[in-house]
């Protein structure tokens, strides 16, 4: 599930990668998607097993999962505001 998780965050960087600078609110939007993606497969393996403690720690990662989501898209976010604001700066301080 692990490996699940990171080859999806893997991907969600790879597509911020091919993006390029200016468009951080459509990647962070991506990155979203997809661990809502992920945390709904989550939810649907719980939904469909008879076992209490294996549906809710399902639940449990499905959780997890979106939260770092939220997080991982936060910091794309931030980080590509934090280098366009970068670059602003520079041009100012060169006039």
């Amino acid at each position: 599930m692990k490996i699940l998780v990171k080859a999806a965050a893997a991907a969600g960087l790879l597509t911020l990668a091919a993006c390029g600078g200016g468009a951080d609110d459509r990647a962070a939007e991506n990155i979203e998607a997809n661990a809502e993606n992920i945390a709904e497969n989550f939810e649907a393996a719980a939904e469909n097993t008879s076992n209490d403690q294996a549906a809710e720690a399902l639940e449990d990662k499905a959780e997890a999962v979106r939260e770092q989501g939220d997080e991982k898209a936060d910091a794309v976010d931030a980080t590509d505001n934090a280098a366009s604001n970068g670059s602003v700066q520079s041009n100012v301080s060169g006039m």
